[in-house]
Parts: C-alpha cells; sequence; structure tokens
C-alpha cells in the first residue's frame, strides 16, 4: 500500500504528498537550471536509491535525453552498483557514460601510500565530482547532487566531493521521504531494496558506519531540526539517550559542511553575508 492511501492513523509522521513533491522538484530543476541559461542535466548514477531518485526527476524535468547519467566505478567497486545503475538508466532511457576511475584514483593512492580507509574514500569521492564537473562541460548541463536531508546532517559526506553540486533536489528530504518519493515513482525493486552504501570500501554500508539506521535517525533529525525539539523533549518522548546523544554529537562536528566557506569581512560589502548578485539583473 502506498504511504498516500494509507488510513490516517498507520500514516508515518515523515510521510509527504508524493506526487506534489514530485511536481515541486521538477519545477525547482527546471527553473533552477534555467536560471543558469542551461537545459540539461549531469549526475553521478550510483546504483544507490538516491542517485536513481535524482535521475527519475530529472528526466521528467529535462527529457531523458538531457540527463547524462555517469557511472563511475572504481576497481574494488560492487558489481552490482554498475548493474542497478543500468537498470535504472535503461528504464529511464537515460544516455550513460561509464568512466573507470581507478587509474586516475590510484596515481595519487600508491604515490602518497595511502592506507587508511577514510582517506582512500575521500580521494575516490573527489574523483567523482571531478569528473562529473568535467562531463558537465562536455554535456553543457548542471552537475545534480544526490544527498538527501539525513545524510548532510549527518555530515555523512565528503567535502567537495558528494556535497559538490549545482543544485540538490533531494536536500530537504529525509530518508524515509527517499523512499516514498523513489516507491511512488515505481523505480526498480532491485534498488528499492538494497542496502544504501557509498560504495567507497568493500561491503561498506552507510547504517553499518554511522551505527544506527536512517529509520532511528530520521525521526530524531526531524524533532530536532524541524521541530525544535529539545533533548528534554525527545528524552520524555522515549528516545534512547545514547542514539540521541551520538545523532546531536554528529549534527554539531559536521555544521562547517553545511555552510560556505567563510570569507574574512575586510570591506563594507563582503560577498556571502553582505553581497549577493542577484540573478534577473542581467536580464
Amino acid at each position: 500500500m502506498r504511504p498516500e492511501s494509507r488510513p490516517e492513523a498507520a500514516r508515518h509522521p515523515l510521510d509527504v504528498q508524493p506526487e506534489l513533491v514530485t511536481a515541486l522538484l521538477v519545477s525547482f530543476l527546471r527553473e533552477e537550471t534555467a536560471s543558469a541559461g542551461m537545459s540539461r542535466a549531469v549526475l553521478g548514477l550510483s546504483g544507490g536509491i538516491d542517485s536513481a531518485l535524482v535521475a527519475a526527476l530529472c528526466a521528467r524535468a529535462f527529457g531523458p535525453e538531457n540527463v547524462l547519467a555517469a557511472l563511475l566505478p572504481y576497481r574494488t567497486s560492487n558489481a552490482d552498483s554498475r548493474a542497478h545503475a543500468e537498470l535504472v538508466a535503461r528504464a529511464l532511457g537515460l544516455p550513460t557514460r561509464l568512466v573507470d576511475l581507478s587509474a586516475m584514483a590510484d596515481g595519487y593512492l600508491a604515490q602518497e601510500r595511502i592506507d587508511d580507509p577514510r582517506r582512500r574514500g575521500n580521494v575516490l569521492a573527489r574523483c567523482r565530482m571531478t569528473v562529473l564537473f568535467d562531463l558537465s562541460v562536455e554535456w553543457r548541463g548542471l552537475v545534480i547532487g544526490t544527498s538527501n536531508k539525513s545524510e548532510i546532517l549527518l555530515g555523512y559526506s565528503t567535502w567537495f566531493g558528494d556535497s559538490a553540486h549545482a543544485l540538490n533536489p533531494l536536500g530537504d528530504l529525509y530518508k524515509h521521504q527517499v523512499y516514498q518519493l523513489a516507491r511512488h515513482l515505481e523505480l526498480p525493486r532491485e534498488v528499492l531494496e538494497k542496502a544504501p552504501s557509498a560504495d567507497l570500501a568493500p561491503g561498506q554500508t552507510d547504517e553499518a558506519e554511522l551505527g544506527f539506521t536512517y529509520a532511528e535517525a530520521d525521526l530524531v533529525l526531524h524533532a530536532l531540526v524541524d521541530r525544535r525539539a529539545s533533548a528534554d523533549e525527545l528524552l520524555a518522548e522515549g528516545h534512547d539517550p545514547a542514539l540521541l546523544a551520538r545523532i546531536r554529537q554528529k549534527l554539531a562536528a559536521n555544521h562547517y559542511k553545511r555552510l560556505p566557506p567563510p570569507i574574512a569581512k575586510l570591506q563594507p560589502r563582503t560577498i556571502g553575508p553582505d553581497f549577493r548578485h542577484l540573478r534577473d539583473w542581467n536580464r
């Protein structure tokens, strides 16, 4: 049963109206891309649910022929990731580009003898974005981000890696809502049912690294951020104290990732806090 057809008592507190949200996001993609003078999009299609949903939204916004889906495997990537990405691309009718990142990443990793899994993962994430922004020049389209609100709030992203993009249609959707929209748009079952993974290391999954599930995190994050509930209020509601403390720590520690780089203020109008060029000035 789809969320929109559930009895009211059975609805999840984070449920949205999928048809309305889909329409809003398609409009957002069209308007923001047009404001940059473009009408095409590029995204990394990983085989996961977030990028699959963004691909489906972009196909609706621009037409499938105007959305380039880049497949960016590394030599240790899960073979299912490529297979599922190709499945989504075929279902949506998207053109694809396969770029193997192995030689690109290994040149640096081997030279610097980097074995730290975190550093290796960050290098791979930034290699992916280097390729996407280069392809965007050839394709003449904007790079569309695929990070959801849960990941962004938890800091589960690589700065200037998967957090780099021109537009992000999923940034205000919790993981629960991503699944809800993906089901509404009837994305392939293989993508809907797989464990979320950045696929930056063999066997890696989001929830294993985080130490809790997205279902648990979404309810806490929504309470803290959208409801502005206090920690005492969440404890009174029955939330696990250890989980709450861990999520609050991540929320605070990763705030710097959610901000543009600060500029030292020396002039009357500093770029960012005092001056932003209006998009319609040149029209």
